[in-house]
């Protein structure tokens, strides 16, 4: 495999008021890195999956891990255990990369 740059992620995130639409950076059998951009008010709805980490580049909401509410804004990391349900929520335009790890 090569190596993946993204100079400037901004570029990449789609923001759409149908939904969610994440760009997939790198997907293959050990994990699965996307960009995903989402309006204020819109939301990822709690699903459970592998072992994830989460880092917010901009804006703010929350992030549901299992019965946690956190918090996030730009800067913030979340790991999320494998088999724990996560959702996010937008309170402003958010933009995270979340990579889902086999």
């Amino acid at each position: 495999m090569e190596a993946i740059s993204v100079p400037d992620w901004r570029t990449r995130v789609v923001y759409a008021a149908d939904g969610p639409q994440p760009q997939v950076l790198l997907e293959n059998e050990q994990m699965r890195v996307v960009l995903v951009g989402l309006e204020p008010g819109q939301k990822l709805p709690p699903h459970p999956a592998p072992l994830g980490v989460y880092h917010f580049l901009d804006g703010s909401g929350w992030m549901r891990v299992d019965d946690q509410r956190i918090a996030v804004a730009a800067g913030a990391t979340v790991i999320a255990p494998a088999g724990a349900k996560r959702g996010i929520e937008a309170e402003t335009r958010l933009a995270f990369l979340g990579t889902r790890i086999a």
